[in-house]
């Protein structure tokens, strides 16, 4: 009976965690714009990773789909900075407290004072221009944010039962943060690094568009559209395609963010 019993009680446990993951995924292909803003960064991963079979021309010829490249390149990388100084600062600062939370959030609120384009062309005057320092700049810009969203987990994550009852078995601190506290925060850093990428395409693209980001003969289309100002009477398509690009591809991110928001969290699910 007692077999029996453990067995009628580990069967249900499994399908109910099925069912969360069905009801997640679920969710997001209820959300037609979600479905929308997918397919629309695959179409953009596909021109980045085809454009010597779609575009067979020269990148210093300024086409758009090379621009892809560089978008999607900044995005990622600046995402990966932001989230690297964001999970180690704000788990810190939410985790530990005290005056570690006291000096994390001063200056992070110092950086947050800044206008955030001001910011970003602070860092990359400092560094110079070039796709690295742009990524550098865009991630240093976003890092402040992430920290912010990092520690109201944690803060959050950290005075629940389980979080209680693995401290009373003696876990310890590190185990907590990592195995208890962090698989919670997830979904929140998740969400919000799909987000930031939209806002790092803008970023790159204003820094170029100033000419503090990538230089010539690099592809971007922020740089394609600063090229183009001055053909806007005679050849309007020379800036209108690489804006329109940049609305499209921070359209498609922003639409999956949303989607997955709508998916990952369960007080949203349903409402669709």
């Amino acid at each position: 009976m007692a077999i029996s019993a453990v067995g009628a009680l580990e069967g249900p446990r499994v399908s109910v965690v099925d069912t969360g993951r069905l009801s997640a995924w679920g969710q997001f292909r209820r959300n037609r714009l979600a479905v929308a803003g997918l397919a629309i960064v695959a179409l953009l991963l596909i021109a980045a990773l085809g454009a010597p079979w779609l575009a067979p021309v020269e990148p210093a010829k300024q086409r758009v789909i090379y621009g892809s490249r560089v978008a999607l390149v900044v995005s990622v990388l600046s995402v990966a900075v932001a989230l690297t100084l964001g999970l180690t600062l704000g788990c810190l600062a939410g985790f530990l407290g005290g005056w570690t939370d006291v000096l994390v959030m001063r200056a992070t609120e110092v950086l947050l004072a800044f206008p955030y384009l001001l910011l970003a062309i602070a860092v990359v005057s400092a560094l110079g221009p070039g796709v690295f320092n742009t990524t550098l700049a865009v991630g240093i810009w976003g890092a402040p944010t992430v920290i912010r969203v990092v520690r109201g987990a944690v803060l959050v994550a950290r005075e629940t039962e389980y979080v209680s009852a693995a401290r009373a078995l003696g876990a310890t601190a590190l185990r907590v943060l990592t195995r208890h506290v962090l698989r919670n925060v997830l979904p929140t850093v998740i969400v919000y690094s799909t987000l930031f990428m939209a806002n790092a395409i803008l970023v790159e693209a204003a820094l170029s568009f100033l000419g503090l980001g990538v230089q010539p003969p690099t592809p971007s289309w922020g740089l394609m559209v600063s090229t183009g100002r001055d053909l806007l009477l005679v050849a309007p398509h020379v800036a209108t395609i690489p804006g329109l690009a940049i609305l499209v591809a921070v359209l498609g991110f922003n639409l999956l963010g949303d989607g997955l928001r709508d998916a990952l969290d369960p007080r949203l699910r349903g409402r669709i």
